[in-house]
């Protein structure tokens, strides 16, 4: 029996058709079977064997196994990848919010799921990082299907943890990332903008790719709210009684000059920015997105 997994559907993947994340600027990497390494007498990694399929270079073709089952195989290496991918997912608590069927954190699982499996489709290496104040998982890039299936087996075990220090984090992973790579950020960034977006710049000082998803309930957009209610900060447990009536025009517009201020800065820093209700199908988002980046080319 087939293994599945919470946040992966084969057949929502599937309406992603042939789409591809690539890379805009170079990275340290290179594509199998268009580009030569750019490291000159280094030695790939075996790490397993796929399916041979018409294009496939012969000189991979392991012809032992042949022998033995009469099947062609390839051979797969470690770095027989486009590019390096770290998805950076955020699982503070303040992502656990999501008062209807979807949590912000199980919106962006499957964000991080349906990237993870497009990259790897492509033969990308992809990492996973979970964090909340702390780095809680770190899984190093790699493009095999056994990673893949350990990537989703995170994602199902990952529950709402701590309060945010996201800028922290993101500067103690651009001094720990060597390589230069594509660096994906699924976060609501609920912490100081000032010092987030010297985080996301310190990434592009160091020459990675970023994009950003940033993540909102629908609630945190339109603040629906008519009668007295109490709010609780996920991440503090501070409760606040308010009316929304007095509050709706301010709350509104310090939000929009929230989203604002990341929409400008990454902008500024050549960051793809996407503001995004957690009310639309992350397939639909996709689609949108990808379509749109392959254009712009």
């Amino acid at each position: 029996m087939a293994e599945t997994y919470t946040y992966f559907d084969p057949v929502l993947a599937s309406r992603l058709g042939n789409l591809n994340l690539v890379a805009r600027s170079v990275v340290e990497g290179f594509i199998a079977g268009l580009h030569k390494s750019p490291y000159r007498g280094f030695s790939l990694e075996f790490s397993e064997h796929r399916d041979y399929v018409q294009g496939d270079d012969p000189r991979h073709i392991d012809w032992r196994a042949y022998c033995r089952s009469e099947r062609l195989y390839v051979k797969q290496y470690e770095e027989e990848t486009n590019l390096r991918a770290h998805i950076l997912l955020d699982a503070s608590a303040s992502m656990g919010y999501g008062p209807g069927d979807l949590t912000k954190l199980q919106y962006g699982c499957y964000l991080a799921a349906a990237l993870a499996y497009l990259m790897i489709r492509q033969q990308d290496s992809v990492g996973l990082v979970v964090f909340d104040e702390d780095i809680r998982t770190f899984l190093a890039p790699h493009s095999t299907p056994v990673h893949f299936k350990r990537l989703l087996g995170q994602l199902d075990d990952l529950r709402p943890g701590a309060q945010t220090d996201v800028s922290t984090t993101f500067h103690n992973l651009a001094n720990h990332l060597k390589r230069r790579g594509l660096i994906v950020v699924i976060s609501d960034l609920l912490d100081d903008p000032r010092l987030v977006l010297r985080g996301i710049r310190h990434f592009r000082h160091r020459q990675h790719e970023v994009i950003v998803f940033h993540l909102f309930d629908h609630t945190e957009l339109a603040f629906p709210f008519d009668e007295l209610v109490e709010f609780r900060d996920l991440e503090t447990g501070a409760r606040l009684q308010i009316e929304p009536a007095a509050m709706r025009e301010e709350y509104l517009a310090q939000m929009q000059e929230f989203i604002d201020t990341y929409r400008r800065d990454c902008a500024e820093s050549r960051v793809d920015y996407l503001e995004i209700d957690t009310q639309t199908p992350y397939d639909a988002l996709l689609l949108s997105y990808l379509s749109k980046r392959s254009r712009l080319g």
